[in-house]
């Protein structure tokens, strides 16, 4: 039985993020770009100045809202994780150095795309019965799309409750409990029959952690977020630049190399992979991925900021997608490439390639500090996911489920990193990849209020709405 269950799953899984959900995550993001007159382009001095350049302000936010900042942070936390450092190295083993050129590309698209969903999240979202924010893909095909089309909200709310579990907290624990288990390993800390006690005890700490931050309110997650990603982002990426610049001779070759293998992978690769599709394919989907550009996932987070102004938190959305694929993701491909630690082209990796070359750079102590950083990554991953589910299971059934889903998210984690439930979290990904259906949908569907709104607001005559009428299910 398992066996069909898990046949079926791979093929949707292959369906939802092979070719066609390619081609539409970039179809779109093409049409948004034409439309906006390729805005993430125009305006990326602007946009940078208005969200780096500001977001150290300190700004006390509203009851029931983030701070600008906290909003980029959690939207970040949740998808600055290990696949920034497992999903890249994936890319170039099986699609070659030239997948990370298709990852820029994606990126570039996704700026836009992502630029929307928070757009429309900001103008779209309601304020429930406690007083918060909410908002997102759900609220903006509530709000912004005539009646026949609410199924899509229901629909992309129940598999963002389905995805959570999985994606957003059992294997991000495992990542945890992995990079403990390994670092304590490596200094016979630990021997193999203490591993499945010690990976209890993180389990149970992770859970009491994970539900204090979570019931602590939208306030306590924009408190946590905003401290942990500038931290785990920084020590990454000066830890990435270090290995760049200890090996900066083998640079110009790296680029070289994925310009080259991006059309003629086959040249860099030995012929491992020739396939230029496989190439694009690999480097596409990690953008995807790694950003979530097209999931509509982060727009939840930027729902929740203290502002008025829409389209100024929709750069944040650019901002998001600039600091994950192409500073992140770019620097752990380059971690691996300037490195020149043997790749196993045409065969799967994770995370052991980026660590691998980091210690064949720095030496085999770095691998605390790498384990430190995937705690981090995995960690902030969890709390965002976790607003995510309860905006989500919220929508379907109210505020009175809150607490209860708080509670039950939070024991999942015990699960993760105690047991190998591998199907159940292949499935998890499958659900959470269907949510690009809907959510793309709805951002075609509404991309001429995006056009309208971006020209208001460089006209300076923006508004923004709150749907405040009460749900009935509260």
């Amino acid at each position: 039985m398992l066996e069909k269950v898990d046949a079926v799953n791979s093929v949707i899984n292959n369906f939802i993020w092979g070719v066609p959900a390619m081609i539409c995550i970039i179809g779109v993001g093409l049409y948004l770009s034409f439309r906006t007159r390729f805005l993430q382009i125009r305006k990326f001095p602007y946009a940078m100045k208005v969200t780096f350049g500001r977001m150290f302000k300190k700004k006390e936010a509203g009851d029931g809202a983030l701070t600008p900042f906290q909003a980029v942070c959690t939207a970040l936390a949740a998808t600055v994780g290990t696949g920034n450092v497992a999903g890249v190295a994936g890319a170039i083993a099986i699609g070659g150095p030239g997948a990370i050129f298709w990852m820029w590309i994606s990126a570039l698209l996704g700026m836009c795309t992502k630029f929307a969903e928070v757009t429309l999240a900001v103008h779209f979202r309601e304020k429930n019965k406690d007083g918060d924010y909410v908002g997102g893909p759900m609220y903006y095909i509530k709000n912004g799309l005539k009646k026949h089309w609410q199924w899509l909200a229901y629909l992309f709310s129940a598999f963002g409750v389905l995805t959570v579990f999985g994606t957003g907290n059992a294997t991000q624990v495992n990542t945890i409990t992995t990079a403990i288990d390994s670092a304590l390993f490596n200094y016979n800390v630990i021997s193999e029959n203490q591993v499945s006690t010690l990976n209890l005890i993180i389990g149970i700490v992770l859970a009491i952690l994970i539900a204090l931050i979570l019931l602590g309110g939208i306030k306590r997650i924009g408190q946590v977020t905003e401290k942990l990603v500038p931290f785990m982002a920084v020590m990454y990426i000066v830890l990435a630049i270090g290995v760049v610049l200890l090996n900066v001779k083998n640079v110009p070759t790296v680029f070289a190399s994925i310009f080259e293998g991006a059309f003629n992978p086959a040249s860099v690769t030995g012929g491992v992979v020739g396939s230029f599709f496989m190439s694009m394919k690999k480097g596409v989907s990690r953008g995807i991925f790694s950003n979530e550009a097209g999931l509509g996932t982060g727009s939840i987070a930027h729902a929740c900021a203290d502002t008025r102004k829409p389209v100024k938190q929709g750069f944040f959305g650019i901002f998001e997608v600039f600091v994950d694929t192409i500073v992140i993701c770019t620097l752990t491909a380059l971690v691996i490439l300037c490195s020149k630690v043997p790749i196993g082209y045409g065969e799967a990796a994770g995370a052991e390639l980026t660590i691998s070359g980091f210690t064949a750079t720095y030496g085999g102590w770095v691998s605390i500090f790498t384990a430190i950083a995937m705690c981090c990554f995995a960690f902030s991953t969890i709390i965002g996911w976790g607003l995510y589910g309860v905006r989500c299971i919220e929508f379907l059934f109210g505020t009175r489920v809150n607490k209860p889903f708080m509670l039950v998210y939070s024991l999942v984690a015990i699960v993760g990193a105690t047991m190998n439930l591998g199907l159940l979290w292949s499935i998890a990904e499958t659900f959470n990849g269907l949510m690009v259906i809907p959510n793309l949908i709805a951002v075609f569907l509404l991309s001429g209020v995006v056009v309208k709104m971006v020209k208001d607001y460089f006209n300076g005559i923006e508004t923004c709405l709150l749907y405040t009428s009460p749900s009935p299910r509260d």
